[in-house]
């Protein structure tokens, strides 16, 4: 059983980030091209659709079943586990601040730049390097 729900987990993590490496992406697109209605118009459903119908579901299936790993696999007072989880919840307020500007994309009201969304972009790369190397490398 623990192998099959690590296996839905490692899946479901790769689902979320790959919304959390692509939309940031989408939001340069969007401003870099707002004089470009049509183009706007269909950047705007496919920023709806990655985080509503991939993003939020990914995000739940990965968070749930990192729960259920961490309860079987009895990690519970594991320092690594502590600074993980801080990243994760770093990450999941990284995922719904994406959904702050995507709204503000959405209403043309976002005000910022494709430079911005650029290093925004970077965010979850840096958080996903220590949240694995918290796993894999243990380091305290």
């Amino acid at each position: 059983m623990y192998n099959w729900l690590l296996w839905f987990h490692v899946i479901s993590f790769i689902s979320w980030f790959a919304v959390l490496f692509y939309l940031p992406r989408l939001f340069v697109y969007h401003v870099e091209n707002s004089d470009n209605k049509g183009f706007v118009e269909v950047v705007k459903i496919q920023e709806m659709k990655l985080f509503k119908y991939i993003g939020v579901p990914s995000m739940w299936a990965t968070l749930l079943s990192g729960a259920a790993l961490i309860y079987l696999g009895g990690w519970m007072s594991a320092p690594w586990l502590h600074a993980k989880l801080l990243f994760v919840l770093l990450l999941v307020i990284n995922f719904y601040s994406m959904n702050f500007y995507r709204k503000q994309l959405l209403e043309d009201r976002c005000t910022k730049s494709g430079k911005f969304f650029r290093m925004y972009n970077e965010i979850p790369t840096l958080l996903m390097l220590v949240i694995v190397a918290m796993v894999v490398l243990k380091p305290f």
